[in-house]
């Protein structure tokens, strides 16, 4: 029998600010209902989270791809993963520059060499053999995000103080399964404002920023990156899914789990081997969307959860 498709994406879990939240809101059901149109017609989960994931890069009010943030020398480095849970194939890079969509570079690692993660200038050669457009640095940044790079170099802010203000932590990312019953996950991000040069935070790390089993389910994670490889958020929540929970109940223990051991923030989208799915975070707000049978499920703040019936 046939599984009844379901995809959910986040646009990161953070403190976000009101006069951002209307065209985040519009990001993320945009994205899942782009998502969702592939698997409506029969595609695959890993084609339905890399178009949605693509759709939030192109998206400058997130922070990945055309909206990344800047690092301590004002350049833009950027992390994403894809992963199948069909067979657990795996493509991730991170510290590349120039191009926009990193989870389609991901997946071509994925498809076309025999590694999982390539990176920096290695990663960008790879990327002009392969022909992929090359975009200059200043049409990935906003005016905001330019704005704000100055003001924190300006006050000498610390990454650490960074996160306890939960700014600018709108990693993106989208988990899905498909008719055939299979699982897949993205996640993309341009890290943290003011980051070190060369840092990589947990979104490309299989296990960490997502994971994907046909066997158990998928995640794709969201928050601070150190926290979350620490107790290897993603990863964390299907363990919990293999002792029996169901995904809420596994996914708010992973959060619960890390704010304890390393006194972390942060949110996770899931979705289990039999279609049912969770948003759950601890920071503020997390702009999230979910489509399954045209019924289309958002929210931003904590128990929030609205519906709208799509067509496609």
């Amino acid at each position: 029998m046939d599984m009844k498709p379901v995809i959910v994406v986040h646009g990161g879990a953070w403190a976000i600010p009101d006069d951002l939240a209307g065209c985040i809101k519009i990001g993320v059901k945009n994205a899942a209902t782009c998502g969702f149109s592939i698997l409506a017609k029969g595609g695959s989960s890993l084609e339905a989270v890399e178009a949605a994931v693509q759709s939030l890069e192109d998206n400058k009010a997130f922070d990945a791809g055309h909206g990344a943030v800047l690092n301590a020398d004002g350049d833009v480095e950027l992390d994403a993963i894809i992963m199948d849970g069909k067979n657990l194939a795996v493509g991730a890079v991170s510290c590349i520059k120039n191009i926009a969509n990193p989870v389609m570079f991901a997946r071509k690692i994925m498809e076309q060499t025999p590694h999982i993660m390539l990176t920096g200038s290695g990663a960008n050669k790879f990327a002009e053999k392969l022909n992929i457009e090359k975009i200059p640095t200043e049409k990935l940044v906003t005016t905001n995000a330019v704005e704000e790079w100055e003001q924190y170099k300006k006050y000498n802010q610390s990454v650490t103080s960074l996160f306890s203000t939960e700014r600018m932590h709108d990693t993106v990312g989208a988990v899905a399964i498909d008719s055939k019953g299979n699982l897949s996950c993205a996640t993309s991000t341009g890290g943290i404002t003011n980051k070190m040069v060369g840092r990589v935070g947990d979104s490309p790390i299989i296990g960490s920023g997502a994971y994907a089993d046909n066997f158990i389910g998928a995640v794709s994670s969201t928050g601070h990156g150190e926290s979350i490889m620490k107790v290897t958020l993603a990863r964390q929540v299907l363990f919990n899914m293999e002792k029996g929970e169901p995904p809420q109940s596994a996914a708010d223990h992973a959060l619960e789990y890390m704010k304890n051991k390393v006194h972390g923030g942060g949110g996770l989208i899931v979705v289990s081997k039999s279609g049912e799915w969770a948003a759950r975070f601890t920071t503020k707000r997390m702009a999230w969307a979910s489509v399954q049978s045209n019924l289309l499920t958002y929210g931003l703040n904590p128990g929030e959860n609205f519906q709208e019936n799509i067509n496609l």
